[in-house]
């Protein structure tokens, strides 16, 4: 079993920043992919940025030049720096990580999701 912990989430003027943080553990052979979705209320969940082990981070165009993700690979932890905030960005934002576990089968996991509201 693995678990995603996040935090950081919570309320920003326009132009303000955050910082996300999330955090896997348990049964942990290696993680692949770790990034950020996000689901803004009546929309889809959207892929924000996401890293591989190795570096090379994609991000969606809407947080091109905004948002930063990184990684720690120690921790299996990721991060994702919010900078400019618009209200448009605001929405549930959760963590994903793919795992591979102890017995070598691979998974997609999700963090339980952190609120960011952006508004005066």
């Amino acid at each position: 079993q693995v678990q995603l912990v996040e935090s950081g989430g919570g309320l920003v003027q326009p132009g303000g920043s955050l910082r996300l943080s999330c955090a896997a553990s348990g049964s942990i052979r290696s993680i692949n992919v770790m990034g950020w979705y996000r689901q803004a209320p009546g929309k889809q969940r959207e892929l924000v940025a996401r890293i591989r082990s190795g570096g090379n981070p994609n991000y969606a165009d809407s947080v091109k030049g905004r948002f930063t993700i990184s990684r720690d690979n120690a921790k299996n932890a990721v991060t994702l720096q919010l900078n400019s905030l618009k209200p448009e960005d605001t929405a549930v934002y959760y963590c994903n990580a793919e795992v591979t576990v102890h017995n070598g089968l691979t998974f997609l996991y999700w963090g339980q999701g952190t609120q960011v509201t952006v508004s005066l």
